[in-house]
C-alpha cells in the first residue's frame, strides 16, 4: 500500500471541530467502509464526508472516555450497524468491541492495533493503524499531541501527578515507533486540553522528537513539573460529561428541531426557572435585551462557554437573530449534552409584545478614561499582556466572584464576546454601570500610546 504520507492524503479525512480545538477522523477503508476515530456526537460533518466518498461506517473507534463532547459511536452502531471499539478498562455500559493492550481488529486488509496510552484518562487507547507490519500512523487522541500533551488534571486535581507520571510513561512508549510514523491526535489548539496554539493539527513521531519541549523533557521529574504548570483552568462541564460517555449517550432518532415560541410563552417559562440565552452578536445584546438573559453568542466557541457557565438541567430559552442558522445552535448545545432546548425567539418578537428590555453601554478604548477595568481573559492570555492596574477574574470563575468585580467597571477581553457575557453575568449579580469595550487590551495600548503589563 502507499506510504504514510499517501496514505493520508488518499484515505485520511480530518473532521476538524474549530470550537472544541478537536479533531476527528474519518478513514477510506478502500471497499466502500470506513473507520471513524473520535467521532462526536455532531456528525453532520462525517456524514457529508462518508457520502461523498459512498462509505458506510463499519468501525467507530474512541481513544478516552471524553470530556468535552458526547462520543458520536453510539449514533454510528445504531445507524451505520457499526462496531464500537473501545477500552475494556473504560467499562463502557452500551455494547462494544472491548480492547486491551496489544489487542487488533482486522479492518479488512488494515490493522488497528490498541495501544494502552494512560495519562490523560486511566483507560486511554492510542490506535495504530498498521499495513502488514508497516505503522501508517497512530491515533494518539489525548496522549502525544502536536507540541504537547494533553492535561492529566480531569480525574481531579489529587490525581494529576499520578497521571502525568503516566503521560509520561506512554509519550516514551509512542516515541519508539519509527520517524515516519504519522501522528494523528484528538486535541489541538483550542482545546482546553492543554493543546497549545498553532495551526498544525498532525504531525510525525520523527517532528515531535524534535519539537515537542514536553518529549525532550530530560526525565520523568521535569516532564511532570512542566506539563503540571501548564494547565490552566477548563469548563465546568467537563468534569460529568465523561461519566455520560461510560454510560452512553442517548440515540437521536432524528434531526433535532427548535421551536419558535412566543413573548407570551417564554414568560411563562421564565416563570418555571427557564433560562434566556441570547445568542445574537453582542453589540444586538447590548442594544437591547431581555433583562436575566446570559449573552453567549453564537460562534465557534458557543458550546464551550455554554458548558461552563450554565447547568445542563435547566431549561433553555433562545434568543436568536432571524439570520442565525438555528441547526448550528442546536447541534453545538446537543453535542454537549445539553438537551433541554424549548425553543427560541427574536427580540422583535418580544418587543412587539411590550416585552421590557436592558441595555449596556459600549465603549471603545480612547473613551475608558479613568473607569476601573475588568478583564475576563485566561490567565495565559492576561499574563501575556494586560492593562496596567485592571483586575483579572477568568469569565469561568466570574460567577462565583462577581463581588470582586469594580462597581462600574469596563469589562474586557479580546473583541468584545466574552465581556459581554460577563457583563450579562453580573447584571443577573446585580451589578449596575457596567460597560463593555469593544475591543481588547491592543486597542487600548494603540489608543493610549501605553505599554501593556506582562505577568500576573
Amino acid at each position: 500500500m502507499e506510504d504514510p504520507m499517501g496514505f493520508a492524503d488518499d484515505h485520511l479525512i480530518p473532521l476538524v471541530d474549530a470550537g472544541l480545538g478537536n479533531s476527528a477522523y474519518l478513514v477510506d477503508l478502500g471497499d466502500g467502509r470506513a473507520l471513524a476515530v473520535d467521532a462526536s456526537r455532531d456528525l453532520r460533518a462525517l456524514r457529508e464526508a462518508a457520502e461523498r466518498r459512498g462509505l458506510t461506517v463499519a468501525f467507530a473507534a474512541d481513544t478516552h472516555l471524553h470530556a468535552d463532547f458526547l462520543t458520536g459511536a453510539l449514533q454510528l452502531a445504531a445507524d451505520d450497524g457499526a462496531t464500537v471499539l473501545a477500552s475494556t478498562a473504560g467499562h463502557r455500559a452500551f455494547p462494544h468491541s472491548a480492547l486491551a493492550d496489544g489487542d487488533e481488529t482486522d479492518l479488512g486488509g488494515l490493522t488497528l492495533r490498541a495501544l494502552a496510552t494512560p495519562g490523560h484518562t486511566d483507560e486511554h487507547l492510542s490506535f495504530l493503524l498498521l499495513d502488514g507490519a508497516r505503522e501508517l500512523g497512530v491515533f494518539t487522541g489525548g496522549s502525544l499531541i502536536v507540541g504537547s500533551a494533553a492535561r492529566t488534571d480531569l480525574l481531579g486535581a489529587a490525581r494529576a501527578e499520578e497521571l502525568a507520571r503516566a503521560q509520561y510513561r506512554s509519550l516514551r512508549r509512542l516515541a519508539e515507533l519509527p520517524d515516519a510514523t504519522a501522528v494523528w491526535p484528538t486535541h489541538g489548539a483550542g482545546s482546553f486540553c492543554s493543546a497549545p496554539p498553532g495551526a498544525e493539527r498532525t504531525t510525525t513521531i520523527g517532528a515531535q522528537k524534535q519539537t515537542n519541549a514536553l518529549l525532550a523533557a530530560p526525565d520523568e521529574d521535569t516532564f511532570v513539573r512542566d506539563l503540571l504548570n501548564s494547565l490552566g483552568s477548563y469548563p465546568a462541564y467537563f468534569d460529568h460529561l465523561a461519566e455520560t460517555n461510560r454510560r452512553g449517550p442517548a440515540i437521536l432518532d432524528a434531526a433535532p428541531s427548535l421551536p419558535t415560541l412566543s413573548a407570551a410563552a417564554v414568560r411563562e417559562l421564565i416563570g418555571q426557572g427557564a433560562q434566556i440565552v441570547d445568542v445574537r452578536p453582542f453589540p444586538d445584546f447590548a442594544a437591547g435585551h431581555i433583562p436575566g438573559a446570559v449573552s453567549i453568542p453564537l460562534r465557534d466557541q458557543f458550546a464551550t462557554w455554554l458548558g461552563w457557565l450554565l447547568p445542563d438541567d435547566t431549561p433553555i430559552v433562545f434568543v436568536t437573530a432571524p439570520s442565525q442558522d438555528l441547526a448550528e445552535l442546536t447541534w453545538q448545545a446537543l453535542k454537549i449534552g445539553y438537551e433541554r432546548l424549548t425553543g427560541h425567539l427574536t427580540m422583535d418578537a418580544w418587543t412587539i409584545d411590550d416585552g421590557e428590555q436592558e441595555t449596556i453601554e459600549l465603549l471603545t478604548a480612547d473613551r475608558i478614561g479613568d473607569r476601573p477595568v475588568l478583564d475576563v481573559r485566561q490567565q495565559a492570555e492576561r499574563a501575556a499582556g494586560h492593562i496596567p492596574d485592571s483586575i483579572g477574574i477568568e469569565l469561568g470563575e466570574l460567577a462565583a466572584h462577581a463581588d470582586q468585580a469594580p462597581s462600574g467597571a469596563v469589562v474586557h477581553c479580546g473583541h468584545g464576546e466574552r465581556a459581554m457575557t460577563a457583563a450579562s453575568l453580573l447584571r443577573r449579580a446585580g451589578r449596575h454601570r457596567l460597560a463593555v469595550l469593544t475591543g481588547g487590551p491592543d486597542d487600548w495600548a494603540k489608543a493610549t500610546g501605553h505599554a501593556l503589563k506582562a505577568g500576573a
